[in-house]
């Protein structure tokens, strides 16, 4: 077990969603494909894993630990490749 790196523009979605009043908790530190984010507002929570969009799409595909832990959780997991998604994300909510 071991914890992942961090994409470029995870503070900055983070960010984006604690200005939007989400409560978000940095889970990147958890590892064995555990979703970066989890977030929470009027009661709902949600899973986000977060990529990196600047990136190619090989370079921005699921970890098998990744795959394995999405395909397993019985939750909703979203995966968000850029702030202007999770703007997307915070006007679906």
């Amino acid at each position: 077990m071991r914890a992942r790196r961090v994409d470029s523009n995870h503070s900055q979605i983070i960010a984006t969603f604690r200005r939007c009043g989400f409560s978000c908790l940095d889970l990147s530190r958890v590892g064995c494909g555990c979703p970066d984010i989890c977030l929470a507002k009027h009661g709902k929570t949600m899973l986000v894993e977060i990529k990196d969009g600047s990136k190619p799409p090989s370079a921005r595909q699921l970890t098998p630990d990744e795959f394995r832990f999405h395909a397993s959780w019985g939750g909703t997991v979203i995966i968000i490749n850029s702030v202007d998604e999770a703007l997307l994300l915070v006007q679906r909510w």
